[in-house]
């Protein structure tokens, strides 16, 4: 039988995003190291791509504190075997840093970071990956907006003029994080740009314990959005404030 072009089609594309909390859950003396846990739950998400937003390079106080703080940094930690791990900083504090990775489970070609902080206290930025899927090009974008709402249009009229400015009109790009909006007016940004997510269905993700919200999103532009997924139970709920998306994806 001869070959076709769905002899080659390539599956489904599933994205997850995921806001970490730096890998530490709770407050004061009960507060505990939930990295360790956070890493098998990774890969129990199976997601070609995973964003990951307050993932901590290193510091220096819960270092010292928690006995079995991992000597490497958070995203190469929690990076499955035989995932690239993608880091960069957003936030620059007196004990150490934080900012987005990618987990990536293709070859990443290149990677670059843009500043997007709005006023001096809060620390923001994007990472932007080149991702190489078999013989396509996935442009990969992680973000983490403002609590102001004024913050986030700004930024998120930022996030447009860099799509526009750096990526090709005609690639697929995928654009993920925690957008911290409680509205619709990011949302309605984004569609208007052209970047659109699976709308058939509701996906709160914060607060993790009694979720209410979706502050968590993945918009795709070039890719068909097919299905969005939240991870339950009692074992989400404790390793973060937020529970991870899981977002699927069919190419155009």
């Amino acid at each position: 039988m001869p070959e076709t072009d769905s002899d080659f089609a390539l599956p489904r594309f599933r994205v997850a995003t995921y806001n970490i909390h730096k890998g530490v859950q709770g407050l004061g003396p009960a507060r505990r190291l939930e990295i360790h846990n956070i890493g098998h739950a990774i890969e129990q998400l199976d997601a070609d791509v995973v964003c990951l937003q307050e993932v901590r390079k290193g510091h220096r106080k819960e270092e010292k504190y928690f006995k079995h703080w991992p000597k490497l940094p958070q995203a190469d930690f929690l990076a499955p075997e035989g995932y690239e791990a993608i880091y960069k900083t957003n936030a620059v504090t007196s004990h150490g840093e934080h900012g987005n990775a990618l987990l990536s489970r293709w070859p990443v070609l290149m990677h670059q970071h843009e500043d997007m902080s709005d006023h001096r206290f809060e620390q923001r930025g994007l990472l932007h990956a080149e991702v190489h899927v078999q013989d396509r090009t996935v442009h990969v974008i992680v973000v983490h907006l403002g609590l102001i709402p004024a913050s986030r249009i700004r930024q998120i009229t930022q996030l447009l003029a860099f799509i526009e400015r750096e990526i090709p009109a005609d690639a697929p790009v995928l654009v993920a994080g925690d957008f911290n909006d409680w509205g619709r007016r990011v949302g309605l940004m984004m569609q208007a740009a052209g970047l659109a997510e699976w709308s058939h269905s509701r996906a709160w993700t914060y607060p993790s314990r009694l979720p209410i919200v979706q502050l968590d999103h993945v918009y795709a532009r070039g890719l068909h959005p097919t299905g969005l997924m939240v991870p339950h139970g009692r074992i989400w709920r404790q390793m973060s404030d937020h529970l991870p998306l899981v977002a699927e994806f069919q190419w155009d």
